[in-house]
């Protein structure tokens, strides 16, 4: 008899065979694994960055990297994105408005990156730790929508359930439901899909919050206030540079998010105990 034919690995992964010891016995299994490959960023076709990334969403990618990194203001500044793949990996191909790529290249940035990297190859202090203007209308969260965004999380992380492999960043609405999720090995990749696959949608408010499932370094932030959203949880901690930053432009910043417990580091006056009885007058 043949053997069943083994099913196609998920968009994002692949599959291996491998060989497992427990208990003092051998196997041989198939295991899924997280894809990374070389995701070179083009813009007007010059180009700016490799990142090794999961090429998956990839358009939502390039468009949260031009908008989190300050390459360009808004989308409607990007006016074409194309994918093309080759044996070296996938280049993605951004059209930005002419006054914004002559911005780019008077910040001589050649971001030659890495998984968990969002600085290489920065060439000034300057262009490290960038201003961020303040959030306009910082809204507020209710500790309900947090644990119920915390609970519901993991269902949705599609590929990490298959792989354990990668992060996710969510945008959450104001009751805690996950409205996107984007997911990727790296963390500031995950979270730049989740700031272009919400803002090509041009949303009419950045309500609710942002769940990332890593630490809150100061790149997230500083991607996450670029984008406009007034909340970032991170399951892990956020660093000092992070929290004084969070601090400054607005951000309530939470770390050590569990549904149980959290920590909060900056503007923990916009967090509520209870969300109001929306039966009372």
């Amino acid at each position: 008899m043949m053997a069943p034919e083994q099913a196609p690995a998920p968009a994002g992964a692949s599959r291996c065979r491998v060989q497992t010891w427990q208990a003092g016995a051998v196997s041989t299994q198939q295991d899924t694994l997280a894809e990374e490959l070389p995701v070179a960023l083009e813009f007007n076709g010059v180009s700016h960055a490799v990142m090794l990334a999961t090429p998956l969403d990839l358009e939502d990618f390039a468009l949260g990297f031009v908008l989190s990194e300050g390459i360009v203001d808004s989308v409607q500044e990007v006016f074409d994105i194309q994918q093309e793949s080759g044996c070296d990996g996938i280049t993605v191909k951004l059209e930005i408005a002419s006054a914004r790529f002559a911005r780019l290249k008077e910040m001589r940035r050649n971001l030659t990156g890495r998984t968990g990297c969002g600085l290489c190859g920065t060439e000034s202090l300057a262009h490290a730790v960038r201003p961020l203007p303040p959030l306009p209308h910082p809204g507020v969260v209710h500790e309900a929508a947090i644990r119920r965004a915390l609970t519901e999380l993991r269902q949705h992380q599609t590929l990490q359930q298959l792989t354990g492999a990668t992060h996710a960043a969510a945008w959450c609405g104001d009751d805690g439901s996950i409205r996107v999720v984007r997911e990727d090995v790296g963390r500031h990749n995950a979270l730049d899909k989740l700031i272009g696959a919400v803002l090509k949608s041009r949303p009419a408010a950045l309500d609710g919050f942002v769940v990332v499932t890593s630490r809150a370094s100061m790149e997230m932030v500083q991607k996450t206030v670029t984008a406009g959203f007034g909340c970032l949880v991170a399951i892990s901690a956020p660093t000092r540079l992070a929290t004084e930053l969070a601090q400054a432009a607005g951000l309530c910043l939470i770390g050590f998010a569990r549904p149980e417990r959290w920590v909060a580091y900056s503007h923990a006056e916009r967090i509520r105990a209870a969300a109001p009885d929306s039966s009372c007058d």
